[in-house]
């Protein structure tokens, strides 16, 4: 059975959907969906297993995309889609699949020209998680996947939102199953038919920038923005301004 998807639609407009990353729920994506709303009918959701959403016995990065296809049938047919970080990995791929999406914004992709295979990150999270070792699983994620050093991580341990990092330990699985390897799959790049900009925070991972630049060349309709001022963040300030011009 499918699970419930729940999502806020506000603004008018023609529709962009917002997909958003590891540790997200629609609540991060607010503030930029109020942003976009101000000139599009914005439909921002949390992914299954996330927030209000349901979830299944079992993963598969396939319904993942029939999500979002469900969404854009919601949404009249067709719609924009702004992915961000693993978000964008999966909107990638949902491009890629055939879906009706009319423009594709992608922010921060976590993935690398060419990396050299890594380590199983959602085989060594699902293992933590099956263990009821929530905690270690947030803790693997920010240490090892994010790359934060070890002060950070303690520190993080008593921050008021640690409990609800743990309540969605089991979607970082989720996240490293679509990132899978880590390299960027420059055929679904070739398959976008739909514009692409391809966005990187000038303050994000340098690895960032270089995969955006990439993303550009390869798709048959791509541009990038390297975005000064920006972390690996939702800044709608920073955000919304290129994203409104792209979507025009």
């Amino acid at each position: 059975m499918t699970p419930h998807i729940a999502f806020d639609r506000l603004g008018a407009g023609s529709p962009v959907i917002l997909v958003l990353g590891a540790f997200n729920t629609r609540t991060e994506g607010a503030p930029l969906a109020a942003a976009l709303a101000a000139r599009h009918t914005v439909l921002n959701y949390d992914r299954r297993g996330r927030g209000d959403s349901g979830d299944a016995a079992t993963y598969a990065v396939e319904r993942e995309i029939e999500d979002l296809a469900s969404l854009i049938r919601h949404a009249g047919g067709e719609a924009a889609v702004f992915g961000f970080s693993s978000g964008a990995a999966l909107a990638l791929a949902a491009a890629a699949h055939g879906l009706a999406i009319t423009r594709l914004a992608l922010f921060d992709l976590p993935l690398h020209v060419g990396a050299p295979e890594g380590p199983d990150h959602a085989a060594a999270l699902d293992e933590l998680v099956r263990g009821g070792r929530r905690g270690e699983a947030v803790e693997y994620f920010q240490r090892r996947v994010v790359g934060l050093p070890e002060p950070l991580v303690a520190q993080l341990r008593t921050a008021p939102f640690r409990a609800a990092l743990e309540a969605m330990a089991h979607t970082l699985v989720y996240d490293m199953t679509i990132v899978g390897d880590g390299t960027l799959p420059l055929d679904r790049v070739r398959a976008v038919r739909c514009p692409l900009l391809a966005i990187a925070a000038a303050g994000a991972p340098p690895f960032m920038r270089a995969t955006a630049e990439a993303v550009a060349r390869t798709a048959p309709d791509g541009r990038a923005l390297i975005l000064d001022g920006a972390t690996h963040d939702l800044a709608p300030t920073l955000l919304a301004p290129p994203l409104l011009e792209f979507l025009a």
